[in-house]
């Protein structure tokens, strides 16, 4: 899959019909009304997250119950739902850390492309067995996913809100409440304003932070920010120039400069959080004193620390209370046809969040 860019030349992915088996006894079948579009999966196009091939991407995604495998007695069909793409199986030694530690169960299925219990659901006349993306695959009309991969959400929440819920609330959101466990009396930095940092930042903002920095490279992004309720909006340069640095500041970015300037940028007995995902073998050079001499710690934080059963309703009830607009995050509406192009967006950075909607059958 891995392509040049620019992806609207390269077309690296392939809008086609695929066969979709039936659920097994753990899983469901849903209809996705909507799905965004994150860097996880431009990770995969550009081959920075290496995956089996062929593969349906999408994993940040919402859709409505249409069929329950036997062993699915918790859910209704007509039930709305919100993907996970870190199913966590609840039984291994990680799942027992409330959300520290990622499932190893569930990190093993998504590294092979399957579901939780090993198989795949997805083929195609041309091309086979077709692999699940994180155990979602969420880039398409329908999908067979685990029950451990979804969490039930009220049918009064806006579909293109619902599927941010799974990945880019959860991961930068997480970060600030379980990874850092921000409180009011915190001042809280976010270097890197795609999806998840301005996620972050929102959440910063709704838990009362006193004050919430937003850091980036491109002038836009910081605009975009100071629309998000910012308290400052400072360039990379700017922000490890503090004064009075932050205790918490989350990294968003996903590059080694990105988690350097993260890292020089907190206060004394602070706490750095990379949710970032960089290339494999990218390096960061760090001054390893502060560690010590400033009390500080470095968290490293895969999908906010999060267990998406207890964190969702969190998050839902939190934009339900009017303190959390997430519809903020929405940068556009697209079709499936536009997926390549929307590659090109994210690549850019000229975009937060753009939505994949899927009208009604």
């Amino acid at each position: 899959m891995e392509a040049p860019a620019p992806y609207a030349e390269s077309r690296p992915l392939a809008v086609e019909e695929l066969e979709l088996g039936e659920p097994g006894p753990t899983e469901l079948r849903v209809r996705i009304t909507a799905a965004g579009v994150c860097h996880s999966d431009l990770s995969v196009v550009n081959g920075n997250r290496p995956r089996p091939l062929p593969m349906l991407l999408g994993h940040e995604a919402t859709g409505v119950v249409e069929v329950l495998g036997p062993e699915v007695t918790d859910l209704e069909v007509g039930q709305h739902v919100v993907m996970a793409f870190l199913p966590r199986c609840g039984r291994c030694a990680a799942c027992r850390t409330e959300g520290l530690l990622p499932c190893t169960v569930g990190s093993r299925a998504n590294a092979e492309g399957t579901l939780m219990e090993g198989a795949r659901r997805l083929s195609s006349p041309t091309r086979g067995t077709v692999h699940h993306h994180l155990g979602v695959s969420g880039f398409a009309t329908h999908a067979v996913v685990d029950r451990r991969s979804v969490v039930p959400v009220g049918a009064d929440v806006p579909a293109p809100v619902a599927a941010v819920l799974g990945c880019a609330v959860l991961t930068g959101g997480g970060a600030v409440i379980n990874a850092a466990r921000a409180t009011p009396d915190d001042a809280v930095a976010v270097v890197g304003l795609g999806g998840v940092g301005l996620a972050a930042l929102l959440v910063a903002k709704a838990v009362g932070c006193r004050r919430v920095i937003a850091v980036d490279a491109l002038p836009e992004k910081l605009g975009i920010a100071q629309d998000f309720g910012a308290d400052e909006t400072l360039t990379p340069d700017e922000v490890v120039q503090l004064k009075e640095k932050p205790r918490v500041v989350i990294e968003a970015a996903g590059h080694p400069r990105a988690f350097e300037t993260a890292f020089n940028a907190t206060g004394v007995g602070g706490v750095t959080v990379t949710v970032g995902l960089p290339a494999p073998g990218a390096m960061s050079e760090i001054e390893p004193l502060k560690l010590t001499a400033e009390a500080r710690q470095v968290i490293g934080s895969y999908l906010g620390s999060a267990v998406p059963a207890v964190d969702i309703p969190k998050y839902e009830q939190m934009w339900r209370d009017g303190v959390l607009p997430l519809e903020k995050l929405i940068t556009s509406h697209i079709r499936l046809e536009q997926i390549n192009e929307a590659m090109d967006e994210l690549d850019a950075g000229r975009t937060v969040r753009q939505v994949i909607e899927f009208p009604e059958a």
